[in-house]
């Protein structure tokens, strides 16, 4: 797959990724599901999560026997690393300060990253409060953004673009109850030049098209696609 980042991440983009939880999938379930989304809008799939004990390498070569969309990696640690997926999103948890996930899991990996050859989207990941303990929170030991405070998450996305990442990933939480704020949305995509990432609580299609009236590029749909893979047909 040519270059991911200048195919599918771009302003005004408005592209739609569906993001994948190893563990949550089986041998069986894992070519139905990724057939769903190669008839759905989607554009892309990631596969990640920020705890996962399966086989990330093979998740990924059974999704890539159904369907010709791009797999990008959404890896919640080191040990989520394969060279069989065509990108990688190498996220640093810029809204953190636990250095293990602003560096120190990248400088574990970072050789082999490079024997991979595998494409880096390097991504400033701000983690907005959605109203419940996510994942990603109790993992990372990092609090969130409160929500009301938009003027830190638009310094905080800004100064990941300013220190050389290419990619903004607005993200509320797995099963987040409410969605990043569209006011932070917008006043983010006002400032950044980079392509905007947000996930987390879209619950539906309307909640997608609401993202993107708010400036977001790239909407990340996980928790509503497992809970419903006809998720697309509404």
């Amino acid at each position: 797959m040519a270059n991911v980042y200048e195919q599918y991440f771009k302003k005004g983009g408005r592209r739609i990724a569906v993001l994948l939880d190893p563990d949550k999938l089986t041998a069986e379930s894992t070519p139905i599901i990724a057939e769903k989304i190669e008839k759905s809008p989607a554009d892309f799939i990631m596969v990640g999560g920020s705890l996962v004990s399966s086989s990330v390498e093979k998740t990924v070569a059974a999704i890539k026997t159904a369907t010709q969309k791009p797999v990008v990696l959404f890896p919640g640690s080191g040990t989520q690393l394969c060279d069989n997926a065509d990108a990688l999103l190498l996220l640093s948890l810029v809204s953190g300060r636990n250095p293990e996930y602003l560096i120190g899991e990248h400088v574990k990996s970072s050789y082999n990253i490079r024997r991979s050859g595998i494409e880096i989207i390097s991504t400033a990941y701000v983690l907005i409060d959605g109203g419940s303990v996510t994942s990603v929170q109790y993992v990372s030991n990092t609090m969130p953004i409160p929500a009301s405070k938009v003027d830190l998450a638009v310094a905080t996305a800004l100064a990941g673009e300013q220190i050389g990442m290419k990619n903004i990933y607005l993200e509320a939480g797995s099963g987040a109850k409410r969605p990043v704020p569209h006011d932070t949305i917008r006043a983010v995509a006002s400032v950044c030049e980079s392509p905007i990432m947000v996930g987390g609580g879209l619950k539906s299609m309307s909640d997608i098209t609401k993202a993107f009236y708010a400036g977001a590029d790239i909407a990340v749909v996980g928790t509503a696609f497992e809970k419903n893979p006809d998720f697309f047909v509404q």
